[in-house]
C-alpha cells in the first residue's frame, strides 16, 4: 500500500491508522509547496487534487490497484481490510451505526468549516470580508468543539464511541489538532483534554509524528 501525504494534513489521519493497523506501507510525499497536487501525475490518481490518496495493491493487484481518496474512504476502507484489529464496530450494531454518525459528521461538518476557517479567501475577496468569514468559521468551530465536549461528558468513556477505540478518534484527534491555534482550542474543554492526552500517548500516534517530522503532538 501506498499512502500519499503532506505532513500534518488530512492524510495524517490514515497514517496514524496504518500504524495503529501495524501493517506494511509506503508514504509517498505529495510536495504542496510545488502544487505536486495539482499536478497531471496527481490528478490521474485523484481528480480533486486533494490529500491523501491511498494505492492498494492488495486489491486489483500490482497491475490494477484500488486508487482510493476522501480520507473517511480510506479509514473505513482500510478498518474492513483488517476486521481484527476492531477499527469500526461489529456490522449492524448500534456502535457501528454511531460510527458511521462521527465520521460523517467529522469529515462533512467539523472539516468542512475548518477549511473554511484555512481557507476563508475561498468564499470572499476584499480583506474585511475574509477576516469576517475567518471569525465566522473560529465561532462555528467553537460550537462543534462543544458538541464533541458534550458526547465525552455523556458517556465517560475513555474514547469518542465510549469504551472502544475506533476510526472516530484519530479522525477527531487531528481535526482537534487543527483548532491548536485558535483562541479557544480543543485542549481548553474540560473533557476532550484528557481525552486528547490518551491519543498523544499511543504509540501509533507517537510513531506518525515522527515519521512525518512533526513537532510532539501538542493539541
Amino acid at each position: 500500500m501506498q499512502l500519499h501525504y503532506f505532513p500534518g494534513n488530512a492524510s495524517l489521519i490514515p497514517h496514524i491508522v496504518l500504524e495503529e493497523l501495524g501493517v506494511p506501507f509506503e508514504l509517498k510525499y505529495v510536495d504542496r509547496a510545488a502544487a505536486a497536487h495539482k499536478s497531471a501525475e496527481y490528478l490521474a490518481l485523484n481528480p480533486n487534487g486533494l490529500i491523501p490518496v491511498l494505492v492498494d495493491a492488495s486489491v486489483g493487484g500490482k497491475a490494477h490497484p484500488l486508487v482510493l481518496y476522501e480520507t473517511a474512504a480510506v479509514c473505513m476502507h482500510l478498518a474492513d481490510m483488517h476486521p481484527a484489529a476492531g477499527l469500526l464496530p461489529p456490522l449492524a450494531s448500534a456502535h457501528r451505526a454511531l460510527a458511521y454518525k462521527w465520521l460523517a459528521w467529522l469529515t462533512n461538518t467539523l472539516q468542512a468549516a475548518l477549511i473554511v476557517y484555512f481557507y476563508p479567501e475561498r468564499w470572499a475577496d476584499e480583506a474585511s470580508a475574509i477576516a469576517q468569514v475567518k471569525a465566522h468559521a473560529e465561532t462555528k468551530i467553537g460550537a462543534m468543539l462543544d458538541q464533541l465536549d458534550a458526547e465525552f461528558a455523556r458517556h465517560h468513556g475513555h474514547w469518542l464511541l465510549g469504551e472502544g477505540y475506533s476510526l472516530a478518534d484519530p479522525y477527531a484527534f487531528v481535526l482537534c489538532r487543527w483548532t491548536r491555534g485558535f483562541h479557544r482550542p480543543a485542549r481548553d474543554l474540560p473533557h476532550l483534554k484528557p481525552w486528547l492526552d490518551r491519543m498523544q500517548e499511543r504509540p501509533a500516534v507517537q510513531r506518525a509524528f515522527a515519521t512525518e517530522k512533526l513537532p510532539p503532538p501538542r493539541v
